[in-house]
């Protein structure tokens, strides 16, 4: 039996009872303990007691949740047997028979639990089992008949691709882990629960490739989820937030994916995933930098094809970071880089304008701010005209009015597009925020304030690190022989060596391929075909 204090994680293998933190006994008395159920649970107007109760009999009681259950395995596999014991007058023969005895002998349920304690009772009971409650035991009988409603499988929205798997992770743990089961049929493949929480008692599953993972990786992952102490998980950011290194950056060092076979990648690769129960995004660690701007289709084309596109979304991030700043700077500080008749053109559009270019900018990127997240929680019927009002109100009649210029317009605009390009919203998002910074340090020191925080940048992405690994590797430290899928994506018969992220045993994940040519082995052979 654990004796982790509240809210701390559990883990358990077999999702028992001893997943539970320690608490009061059962008792041996039946109406005991329904009183003590009751009590704790304030007559909740969703918990049902279906009492079977004899005087010859063994007397008895079923308690369990409406709304998290499945109502046919309840009376079909489990009042309907206790029922028919009665009526064959078996309960006075039941009478005295232990929770042991009842399970092998009557009920036909697969997963049946024994709890000792009110809170295991209590665990489970929230997790839509069924309890059975006997007198003169001192251990109730926990069923899985778990059935409350699902969303099905459908297409992710947050990485939608052309070509691959058009299936996503739902809210369902259970769903997340079967899809990731029927990706990696390997008997290596394990998953570890945990229940997080305090109040919420939120299942998490840790799972990972045995052989590939490295251990230490493994063990500093399981030390962080045990030290986890809070009172509710509701999504995946509260662990990713708790387990994460460097708590004061913008860059994530946790990938999250709502894509099977992203996570399976991963996990192939030596990550380890954390699926969530109530969050269709799966965590996967350690990250580094470079792996958010890799994309699932990058392997279900072609690699040239693939390759270009990489390095397109790398190049956006550098445009969507300092494209705003090198303009503020260059109009402000730096004229002569900009060639005359350019910038006879930029003086003549900025010609009534009242502010400076930084105002012009911070001014027009907070407005695209506010009309993203205008548009992301306006119900749909609305959005459209949301999309009207920021081309037409912020775009020409804000030119026209004279208080911003087209050319600051056309900035801003392209700076957007290029900030969705990348694969990634986490990175995103860290992006929006460094862009602000960086256009006030452009706007008050110039290029060399551009230069000076892109230094800093350098220097504290060099000391951050994901459970261990560099957020840089393999760039930093140089590793040539892992940069096959870093900024280009070298084609499948290269790719023998999985990426020293996480993965420091079998380094080989495929054997060396021989092509061999039939025409020239049929020269060989006397010219002989068949």
């Amino acid at each position: 039996m654990s004796t982790s204090q509240p809210g701390r994680a559990s883990q358990s293998n077999n999702s028992g009872p001893e997943s539970v933190p320690s608490s009061r006994p059962l008792m041996d008395s039946l109406e005991d303990n329904l009183s003590e159920m009751l009590r704790r649970l304030g007559a909740s107007a969703d918990i049902v007691v279906r009492r079977l109760d004899t005087e010859a009999g063994l007397p008895m009681a079923v308690v369990y949740i409406d709304g998290l259950i499945n109502t046919d395995i309840i009376n079909q596999s489990i009042l309907q047997p206790l029922t028919n014991m009665f009526l064959q007058n078996e309960g006075k023969e039941a009478k005295g028979s232990t929770a042991e005895q009842l399970r092998a002998r009557l009920l036909p349920i697969g997963q049946i639990q024994e709890c000792k304690t009110f809170e295991s009772a209590f665990s489970m009971l929230f997790e839509g089992h069924t309890l059975i409650l006997m007198d003169g035991n001192k251990a109730v009988l926990s069923m899985d008949t778990t059935g409350w409603e699902t969303r099905s499988i459908n297409e992710p929205t947050s990485q939608a691709v052309v070509r691959g798997p058009k299936e996503g992770f739902t809210e369902n743990l259970r769903t997340g882990t079967s899809l990731l089961r029927r990706k990696i049929k390997s008997p290596d493949l394990r998953i570890e629960e945990y229940k997080i929480g305090e109040r919420t008692q939120t299942n998490i599953a840790m799972v990972y490739l045995k052989g590939i993972t490295d251990d230490q990786i493994l063990e500093e992952v399981r030390r962080r989820l045990n030290a986890i102490q809070t009172d509710a998980i509701l999504e995946s950011n509260y662990i990713e937030e708790f387990i994460q290194d460097g708590k004061w950056t913008p860059f994530p060092t946790i990938q999250n994916s709502e894509r099977p076979d992203a996570v399976a990648a991963g996990i192939l690769e030596g990550q380890v995933a954390l699926l969530i129960d109530g969050t269709p995004f799966a965590l996967l660690t350690p990250a580094t930098f470079f792996s958010f701007f890799q994309s699932s289709e990058d392997y279900y084309q072609r690699y040239d094809v693939a390759s270009f596109l990489r390095m397109i979304r790398i190049l956006s991030f550098f445009v969507s970071m300092m494209l705003p700043a090198l303009y503020i700077a260059i109009t402000t500080f730096h004229q002569e880089m900009v060639p005359t008749p350019l910038l006879v053109s930029l003086a003549a559009q900025r010609e009534g304008v009242p502010f400076p270019a930084l105002v012009e900018a911070l001014v027009m990127e907070l407005t695209f701010d506010v009309l993203r997240e205008a548009g992301v929680r306006m119900p749909r019927a609305i959005g459209p005209a949301v999309s009207i009002v920021g081309a037409l109100v912020l775009g020409q009649a804000a030119v026209q009015a004279g208080l911003v210029s087209a050319a600051m317009v056309i900035v801003v605009s392209f700076t957007a597009i290029c900030n969705f390009v990348i694969p990634s919203q986490v990175i995103s998002n860290a992006l929006r925020l460094i862009r602000f910074v960086m256009m006030i340090v452009a706007g008050v020191l110039g290029l060399f304030g551009i230069t000076s925080f892109l230094m800093f940048l350098m220097i504290h992405m060099a000391g951050l690190s994901s459970v261990g690994v560099p957020y840089l590797s393999p760039v930093a430290p140089m590793t040539p022989r892992y940069l096959k899928d870093v900024f280009i994506r070298a084609p499948q018969v290269l790719l023998k060596i999985r990426p020293k992220l996480a993965a420091k045993q079998e380094a080989y994940r495929q054997a060396q391929i021989s092509k061999t040519n039939p025409s020239h082995d049929s020269s060989n052979k006397g010219g002989q075909s068949p």
